[in-house]
C-alpha cells in the first residue's frame, strides 16, 4: 500500500499529514461534548500531529536532493496544481453556499469531503496508493457526518475527531516507510 520509491515524498507526506491532523484536532474543539476527556483526546491528536510534522519536515529537508514523484513542468506537477486549485475553489464555493443557506455547520463536512476527494487523483500524481485509501476513508467519514442529525455537539468536532487520527496514522506510516527507505 506504501510505495517507497520516493522517500522524500513520504517524509513530506508525514509532515503534511501531521500538520493536517493538528489542524483538524484544533477545529474539533468547536463545541465538543462536555466531558474533559474529549479535550484530552483532541490535545493528544493535535500534539501527535505537531510532533509528526516536527520529526518529518527536517528529515525531508535534509533529503531534498532525493528523487521525487513530482517535478516542476511534468504532467504530474500540472495535475497537482490543477487539483489543488480545484480543491480551493470547491471549498470556497461550498462554504459560500453553506453560509447563504444558513448551514455553516456543514462547512467542515464539505471541507473534509473535498480534502478526501482530492487525495484520489493525488494517488496517481505521487505514485502512492495510500493517498487513495486515505481519500476514500475521509470522504466516507464526511458523508456519514453530513448525514448525522443536528445535536449540540458541532459537526466540526466529529470531522476533527475522525479525520485527525486517520491522517495521523497514515502520516506516521508514510514517515516510517520514508525513514526506512533512506536507512535513517
Amino acid at each position: 500500500m506504501i510505495i517507497t520509491d520516493f522517500p522524500r515524498d513520504l517524509l513530506m507526506t508525514g509532515a503534511i499529514f501531521g500538520v493536517a491532523a493538528f489542524v483538524w484536532a484544533g477545529w474539533a474543539q468547536e463545541r465538543p461534548p462536555k466531558h474533559w476527556i474529549w479535550r484530552v483526546i483532541l490535545a493528544v491528536l493535535g500534539l501527535g500531529g505537531a510532533a509528526l510534522a516536527g520529526i518529518s519536515l527536517p528529515a525531508a529537508i535534509r533529503n531534498w536532493s532525493e528523487p521525487t514523484a513530482i517535478s516542476v513542468g511534468t504532467p504530474a506537477f500540472i495535475v497537482y496544481i490543477v487539483v489543488f486549485w480545484l480543491e480551493v475553489a470547491a471549498m470556497i464555493a461550498l462554504a459560500i453556499w453553506a453560509s447563504r443557506k444558513k448551514r455553516q455547520d456543514l462547512i467542515p463536512v464539505f471541507v473534509l469531503a473535498v480534502v478526501g476527494i482530492h487525495f484520489v487523483p493525488l494517488a496517481w500524481v505521487f505514485v502512492q496508493p495510500m493517498y487513495a485509501l486515505v481519500g476514500m476513508v475521509l470522504t466516507g467519514l464526511a458523508v456519514l457526518i453530513g448525514r448525522m442529525n443536528e445535536t449540540p455537539i458541532a459537526r466540526s468536532f466529529w470531522c476533527g475527531l475522525t479525520a485527525a487520527p486517520v491522517l495521523l496514522v497514515a502520516g506516521i506510516a508514510c514517515a516510517v516507510a520514508g525513514f526506512g527507505a533512506l536507512g535513517d
